[in-house]
């Protein structure tokens, strides 16, 4: 096993290694495009296909306390090794049907590394836990922002060779996680699984006003990635000028991989909670500031969507921070899991409902929608900070 100094290394390149398999499917869709005839709503179904067998297997894992009964290094192991192959198996002469089925499945053991990852870091990190998650977070962010890079790249590659290597970059880091990380010295164990302790985990009120503020985070979070293309897109009619679309969106995406690093040192200072609302305040400005965005000149328009691209995400490690602090000892893995389930089921609501309205509202306003989860998420944490102060 490694010492204590090498584990929230490993964690964070083991989690980023794993969770590469999340987004395989965004860098090959072009050549599936192609090898299946796709329309443009087949690949929406890809995509949703990985959101919700990951919101299913969060819950599956949540309801039987996986993460809290069992050794949450072989938990995430297991997970890996079969995310991993659910993966390759799309290299097969496989129809469009199956792929479905595969990226599911890809989703779904991807809640035993995820969640499991902030669960294990949790079990080593009870002060600094929010700097130790904030590398967590900010190697998924990274991994989300990469398909648009390589997309920017033009580079041409077989692309079979993508599963191959995001496969074989899962299982080396599920191996990662087995063969150095142990027992946290802070981990409790469940011993036998009580599903009628699941439901209690909301009745702390801290536990709960941090769950409903990364709900509201949550709303935001993924309709804004899904969308920055597409603001970009939108700019670039509005004014005729010359935006290199994934270049930009890697560059808004993947630089708030260093605000949840900062979020995290930033936090040790003057509190998770504190940083956390001012962060979900910001992106809330964000929202409602963003119809003006399209009439500013192009560097102050990157300007704003980088900006809001940082603190959309900041937030993220210091509300699983939260979470883990404030859960019951003995269910912190499930209710990390529980939370981030719920978490991922919201995305798909705000995401859809972008997409409907997108044919109603005109397009400056169309983001003014994103503001309700922020505003609902400061409204609970500032409550609970009244109450307890």
């Amino acid at each position: 096993m490694a010492t204590r100094k090498f584990i929230l290394p490993i964690i964070v390149l083991a989690q980023f290694m794993c969770t590469s398999l999340w987004f395989a499917g965004n860098a090959i869709m072009p050549d599936l495009i192609v090898k299946l005839d796709l329309q443009s709503a087949d690949l929406g179904y890809m995509t949703s296909s990985v959101q919700f067998g990951f919101i299913i297997g969060t819950l599956v894992y949540a309801v039987f306390t996986i993460a809290d009964r069992f050794h949450p290094s072989n938990v995430f192991f297991t997970s890996a090794f079969l995310g991993a192959t659910a993966n390759l198996l799309i290299v097969l002469d496989v129809s469009f049907s199956q792929i479905l089925i595969f990226r599911f499945l890809t989703g779904f053991f991807l809640a035993g590394i995820y969640p499991v990852g902030m669960k294990i870091a949790s079990d080593y990190y009870e002060k600094g836990l929010g700097k130790a998650l904030s590398f967590l977070v900010g190697a998924l962010v990274v991994g989300t922002a990469l398909p648009h890079l390589i997309a920017s790249m033009e580079v041409s590659y077989d692309w079979r060779l993508v599963l191959i290597l995001t496969s074989a970059l899962g299982v080396l880091g599920g191996l990662l996680i087995r063969l150095f990380v142990g027992e946290g010295p802070y981990r409790s164990k469940l011993q036998i699984p009580k599903f009628s302790i699941i439901g209690q985990v909301f009745k702390n009120k801290e536990f709960r006003a941090a769950s409903f503020g990364y709900f509201g985070h949550m709303w935001e979070l993924y309709a804004f990635w899904a969308f920055v293309p597409i603001i970009l897109a939108q700019y670039r009619a509005y004014h005729l000028d010359t935006v290199n679309i994934p270049l930009l969106s890697f560059f808004v995406i993947g630089l708030g991989g260093l605000a949840c690093v900062f979020g995290g040192y930033i936090s040790d200072h003057w509190g998770p909670k504190k940083v956390a609302t001012w962060a979900l305040g910001l992106s809330g400005i964000c929202c409602l500031l963003s119809p003006l965005m399209f009439e500013v000149s192009l560097p102050f328009f990157i300007a704003f969507l980088i900006f809001w691209g940082l603190v959309v995400i900041a937030d993220s490690p210091l509300f699983s921070t939260l979470v883990a602090q404030n859960a019951n000892p003995e269910l912190k893995g499930t209710a990390l899991t529980l939370v981030t389930c719920i978490g991922f089921a919201i995305t798909i609501v705000s995401i859809q409902l972008l997409s409907v309205l997108v044919e109603f509202v005109p397009f400056e306003n169309l983001y003014l929608i994103l503001a309700v989860g922020p505003m609902i998420g400061v409204i609970n944490l500032i409550k609970s900070t009244s109450a307890s102060s």
